[in-house]
């Protein structure tokens, strides 16, 4: 389907005479002869004619022309951003020998339909080395005790205090670091403790680090908070580090007992404990590695470009190689050719094209090259550039479950959280859009909205930005990460990540004025849980309706695809009892809603508010669907 003509200017010809008649008429009073016959009439109506051909002319222009006059005045679209998400390899076995996960594993979702599903590429290697159990403490009220040798003769340890008490720990110290491993835990016990909820255990699982004690994801818990025989397997965070307790130098982990009571009647006692690893986690981004792609040949002029057949190519991984007699050299990717001089090798990678660097003229008519340009003849191609990109790689927990690339004793594969940051190219329009606003703030943020555009230039793969002032002067940047939108995502999964603020923050503080106080920060959110009561009509399928009802709340509290606009909950703006009850009415099969209330909820702690007809919501902060309670009836 072709693409529409830009309608840059919407007016025709009559409209364009009427104005200038109009302008007469004001600026020139003594002229009253306006009739058609009149000479200066016939002028205008020649004027008119010839601006409505330019107007035509102009709403005609190629795209190709219209990205080069962005060029000009410093505008590029922003490229393709690819979502990323930490991938975990899951072993058949234990192995004796390390298991080595290479760079560049694919990995996709199972088929369904005619839609090729996303595939994602592991960005490093990740090895699963052995581990093994080298020592086992106890914090129970005191000092912290080794109970290493009593484990080894066969007397069972008691984990906890008798009584247990908060902060009570029991330590695994591992030989070796295990870093992003899946590590498992294999438990017995003489007694095993009693008293808790085992589906809601009083223990958080921790690993030692540089920077003092970081939780690990407990994938599964077959000990029921070590009330029973069974394995526990952990996910052991990246920083995980050696540490010296009571002259003990090893990696630890711990389980340590939250809440005021614990709950246990009797503290379990080990009989006998061990680790393995079963699996590693490394990070991959949606994107194809391309196989190598000749580009042509140079014809030694500058600002020459070669346009990828496999494009486009995901930000930052364009690998060029330029052949010019003395074998293949890689010519690094830059943003701007503005700081480099005429012998520094480097291209830009814009989209699907490959750029040299220009020769410019000078106010005394000489020609400055910016950055260096191959000889004649020279050859160049994309050696496994990465294709990818866009909001098709923000996928879902649990859908990245085939591995494209066999690897040995590796069983199985999944990515545990939601990917994020997956953006589509910016097109010409959009760029477009946003030309007013760069030409005003030339790189400098000033007001709210130069802080929302400069944070968009830093980090393109955020969906959301939200500038917000304070009394004291200080400036927040509230962000929102791309992740799959019309889910329901986890809170963490909403948390953008570090580097992406550190990365924000470098990028604003050379921009702010000086004396400005900059933040940059997650947004905040506020849980909001429906209750409600359907009359359906007769004959119609309660369960479809129950999930039509239960998807159309989630859909419209929606962070990044909700609210009226369907263009993301607004920020600060508050949920009325009204709105919901329209939307939910509409629904096909409803006869009445007879009873709606809405309940704010914590998203940390999951307690639920008293029913309220309206959830205020503060101005640095959105919904997130909470649990809804549907119930239809016929």
């Amino acid at each position: 389907m072709p693409t529409p003509a830009p309608n840059l200017d919407d007016r025709d010809f009559q409209s364009l005479l009427d104005d200038a008649l109009r302008h007469v008429r004001a600026r020139c009073p003594e002229w009253t002869a306006t009739q058609p016959s009149d000479p200066g009439v016939t002028l205008l109506e020649a004027v008119a004619t010839l601006v409505d051909q330019l107007i035509y002319r102009l709403n005609r222009v190629p795209e190709l022309h219209e990205r080069r006059l962005l060029e000009l005045i410093g505008i590029v679209p922003y490229p393709a951003q690819a979502a990323r998400t930490e991938v975990t390899f899951l072993l058949s076995a234990p192995q004796r020998q390390p298991v080595r996960v290479p760079t560049g594993t694919q990995v996709t979702a199972v088929r369904t339909g005619d839609e090729r599903p996303p595939v994602f590429t592991t960005t490093r290697e990740g090895v699963v080395l052995p581990a093994a159990l080298a020592y086992v403490l106890t914090a129970a009220g005191g000092p912290l005790s080794d109970r290493t040798a009593e484990l080894t003769s066969g007397v069972g340890v008691a984990a906890f205090g008798d009584p247990a008490r908060p902060d009570d720990a029991l330590y695994f110290g591992l030989a070796a670091p295990a870093a992003n491993a899946a590590l498992l835990l294999q438990l017995r016990f003489d007694a095993p403790g009693y008293g808790i909820d085992p589906n809601r255990p009083p223990i958080v699982w921790e690993a030692s680090t540089d920077e003092g004690w970081l939780a690990c994801d407990v994938e599964a818990d077959g000990t029921g908070g070590l009330t029973r025989d069974g394995d526990v397997l952990l996910h052991v965070p990246t920083k995980h580090r050696d540490r010296v307790l009571i002259d003990r130098r090893a990696s630890w982990l711990r389980a340590r007992l939250l809440g005021h009571e614990t709950g246990y009647v009797n503290p379990p006692v080990i009989r006998a404990c061990s680790a393995v690893a079963v699996g590693v986690t490394v990070t991959a981004a949606h994107a194809d590695v391309m196989d190598p792609e000749s580009l042509g040949v140079c014809e030694g002029r500058p600002g020459q470009r070669f346009r990828l057949e496999r494009g486009p190519v995901v930000a930052g991984s364009g690998v060029i190689e330029v052949d010019e007699g003395d074998g293949w050299q890689a010519w690094p990717e830059v943003a701007t050719f503005a700081d480099l001089d005429a012998e520094q090798r480097a291209v830009r990678v814009e989209h699907d094209e490959v750029v040299f660097g220009p020769a410019i003229r000078q106010s005394d008519g000489s020609m400055r090259q910016f950055g260096a340009v191959p000889r004649r003849g020279a050859v160049v191609r994309a050696a496994g550039h990465r294709r990818g990109g866009g909001r098709r790689g923000n996928v879902a927990a649990g859908t990245l479950t085939v591995l494209r690339d066999a690897i040995p004793f590796v069983s199985r594969v999944t990515n545990r959280r939601p990917a994020a940051g997956g953006v589509p190219a910016e097109s010409v329009a959009e760029a477009a859009a946003r030309t007013q606003i760069h030409l005003r703030t030339r790189g400098r943020a000033v007001t709210a909205e130069d802080y929302e555009v400069l944070t968009r230039e830093a980090a393109p793969e955020i969906a959301r930005v939200r500038c917000i002032g304070d009394e004291q002067g200080l400036v927040h940047v509230v962000v929102v990460p791309a992740v799959t939108a019309g889910t329901t995502p986890r809170l963490d999964d909403m948390r953008v990540d570090r580097d992406i603020t550190q990365r924000i923050a470098e990028y604003l503080n050379q921009r702010r004025c000086i004396g400005a106080r900059v933040t940059i920060e997650s947004a905040s959110y506020v849980g909001v849980t429906v209750v409600a009561a359907i009359r359906a009509l007769p004959a119609t399928d309660v369960e479809l309706l129950h999930a039509a009802a239960v998807a159309a709340l989630e859909r419209y509290l929606d962070p990044l695809c909700g609210g009226p606009a369907g263009t993301g909950w607004p920020f600060g703006r508050a949920v009325g009892h009204g709105e919901l009850f329209a939307l939910l009415q509409p629904l096909p099969g409803v006869d009445t809603v007879d009873h709606l209330a809405l309940h704010a909820a914590d998203v940390l702690t999951g307690e639920r508010l008293a029913a309220q007809d309206r959830v205020d919501v503060p101005r640095n902060a959105l919904v997130l669907s909470f649990a809804h309670q549907v119930r239809v009836v016929v």
